[in-house]
């Protein structure tokens, strides 16, 4: 029971700071760029913390005390995703060579604000 309580009280918060959700679109074989933004800045390298995850579970990206950690990245994302100025709170990254499978339900958990980022990629084309 306590569990159970402590995790609606964490998704609570996390629907609670919810700043962006929206909708991109990409065409097979292109590139996009998917947003993720605090409205926290000046970031020291040592305190980024923020996890990008497809549908939920699979591992994106993810930037720890402000260094790329691949290792566990799932390898259809591997050589990518390319992150862009995260130094400045601006944690969007680019998925490049797209296809049909990226399609769906993006989201960028900014870990010490508790801000989440939603983003629902389409991809069009053959």
């Amino acid at each position: 029971m306590i569990i159970r309580s402590y995790f609606i009280c964490v998704f609570a918060v996390l629907i609670h700071k919810v700043s962006l959700q929206l909708t991109v679109e990409g065409f097979n074989g292109g590139s996009v760029v998917l947003p993720c933004s605090s409205t926290r800045h000046g970031y020291k390298p040592q305190d980024i913390e923020v996890f990008w995850r497809h549908n939920g579970s699979k591992i994106v990206f993810d930037i720890i005390k402000g260094k790329y950690l691949v290792e566990q990245q799932e390898p259809r994302y591997k050589n990518r995703t390319f992150p862009e100025e995260y130094k400045r709170g601006n944690f969007n990254i680019r998925l490049t060579a797209l296809n049909h499978a990226d399609a769906g339900e993006y989201t960028c958990l900014i870990a010490h604000s508790s801000e989440h980022n939603t983003v629902e990629l389409i991809i069009k084309g053959v």
